[in-house]
């Protein structure tokens, strides 16, 4: 009997591994008897022992109605013994190492707030590793909740993060966020950007809001690139001129801003062909008002002069969030890219004015757009023509946008990086802060946890997540490990016996199926 409970024990097990690497759910929607798709657990159980004698007699109906071991309880805590017997070896890995802690939160499907928790240390061999901890629900994300979860979850583990108690822990905002931070505060704290971007988020609505208008969109664009290529204003290759829609922004959207602005510059004309003709057959009066505005928004040279501005500071401010966003990216060379990135700004702000006005007036020149004197007069903004204030188009574009912009970008780079202390550049390379593994942890979360598995409960998904993503330490572990934890996780109906040399090679035989570790 206790031999045929460890074949049956290690063949669900088996069956627990396939589904947890593949990412697939376990439950069906109907399991009773005679439904003829029971889900994926038992449909595959019973594939398995159809397909192997041994499997056979100790499973499904040849198995005590009481000791069937295949129970959404029993599936749930052998997925748990599996996440833990990961954690360990993660953990023990780490021993007394140096080791930098990396965190995110994003909501699941079900409107809950997830903190994702990274950890990165270098091995024994000298290697960087970055392996993932858990996923952990917080009620709100201010610091004293993020930080009561960090120490629940680390106490847990035998971990601990506070500094009295743990001379390795050190503290670093990842940089690919606080350059994205940069990029919101120029969004939001200059009021002529801030309006600009106020357009643009009105434009993609608009020209985006429906499937009609977003088909109209794709094809003016696509027509429109045609026509360029057989006049050879444009060359064609490999990865160019790709069919796209204009992005939505977003300020935890990393680059999300540039993209939006390099969109709406290429697809320009398809943009305001289709917000024509929402002016024209607009199904309501307040839809056309709005396309009438926004057309002309887009036809004023200073729309045009901010979205170029704004494209050239993105520009130079994305390429270095690529960079820090790369896996082999170290600290030394991430200040370097900032100190980089802060001499092109000043550098653009000294010399880089007058090239700038070419490149807009002949944008301008080529949509039809006035392009003003910058000599003349023009009216202060927010003041009544009463007042007969005035100052030069010149003032207006160049010290109050220009410099102004480029003054606050770099302030907002000064304040968020400045100067490395020595303390820092020391630091081995497990502290090399970012958060890009841990939004690659989100990305699984919601490929994991989806709409049809909104249900999924917490634990569940944590250790889902934990045995997908660390698939490479699963791998090392043996069934036996699992077995022996799950066994020990309450009082079983049976015992599970000694691995004798007679079960090993009795167990090795029936695993020629779905692919199993050694046991």
């Amino acid at each position: 009997m206790e031999v045929e409970y460890r074949t049956r024990l290690t063949s669900v097990l088996d069956v627990t591994r396939f589904l947890l690497k593949q990412r697939l759910a376990f439950r069906g929607h109907d399991e009773s008897s005679s439904s003829l798709n029971k889900g994926n657990f038992l449909e595959l159980l019973e594939w398995y022992s159809l397909r192997n004698d041994k499997v056979f007699r100790t499973v499904n109906q040849n198995a005590p109605g009481n000791n069937q071991m295949t129970s959404p309880k029993v599936q749930k805590e052998l997925v748990n013994a599996c996440a833990a017997e990961i954690t360990c070896a993660i953990v023990d890995d780490i021993g007394d190492k140096y080791f930098s802690l990396m965190i995110d939160e994003a909501r699941d499907v079900s409107v809950k707030e997830q903190m994702g928790v990274v950890l990165r240390y270098v091995d024994k061999n000298g290697y960087v590793i970055e392996r993932f901890l858990a996923m952990v629900h917080v009620s709100d994300t201010s610091a004293i909740s993020l930080k009561n979860a960090i120490d629940c979850l680390f106490a847990k583990h035998g971990l601990s993060i506070v500094l009295k108690e743990n001379p390795y822990v050190r503290y670093i905002h990842c940089f690919a966020h606080q350059l994205q931070l940069v990029n919101v505060v120029v969004a939001k704290d200059n009021r002529i950007v801030s309006d600009f971007f106020q357009y643009v988020i009105m434009i993609v609505n608009a020209a985006g809001s429906s499937c009609k208008r977003k088909d109209q969109l794709r094809q003016h664009h696509h027509d429109r690139l045609v026509e360029q290529l057989e006049k050879v204003e444009i060359v064609s290759g490999r990865g160019k001129h790709q069919e796209s829609s204009l992005a939505r922004l977003g300020d935890t959207r990393w680059g999300s801003h540039y993209t939006t602005i390099l969109r709406l510059i290429s697809m320009w004309t398809s943009v305001l062909d289709v917000l024509q003709n929402v002016h024209v057959d607009g199904a309501s009066n307040d839809n056309r008002g709005i396309a009438a505005n926004l057309i002309e928004k887009m036809e004023n040279y200073q729309f045009v002069f901010v979205m170029y501005l704004m494209r050239h500071l993105l520009g130079i401010t994305n390429e270095l969030s690529l960079a820090l966003q790369q896996k082999d990216q170290n600290i030394v060379q991430a200040m370097r890219l900032i100190e980089v990135v802060k001499a092109r700004l000043q550098d653009l702000r000294e010399t880089g004015c007058e090239a700038f006005l070419e490149e807009v007036s002949f944008f301008c020149e080529q949509n039809s757009i006035p392009v003003p004197n910058i000599g003349d007069n023009m009216r202060i903004r927010g003041h009544s023509r009463r007042e007969g204030q005035v100052i030069t188009h010149f003032h207006h574009y160049h010290v109050e946008i220009f410099c102004e912009v480029i003054d606050l970008i770099s302030q907002e780079m000064q304040n968020r990086f400045p100067e490395t202390s020595t303390e820092l550049l020391l630091l081995l390379s497990c502290l090399d802060p970012r958060t890009a593994s841990v939004e690659r942890v989100f990305s699984v979360m919601n490929i994991v946890k989806t709409d049809l598995r909104n249900k999924m409960g917490d634990e569940w998904m944590n250790d889902s997540l934990v045995v997908y993503i660390e698939c490479e330490v699963f791998a090392t572990i043996d069934n036996e490990a699992i077995l022996q934890r799950f066994q020990k996780m309450q009082t079983r109906r049976m015992q599970l016996p000694p691995l004798s040399l007679s079960h090993m090679a009795h167990i090795s035989s029936i695993n020629t199926g779905i692919g199993s570790s050694s046991s």
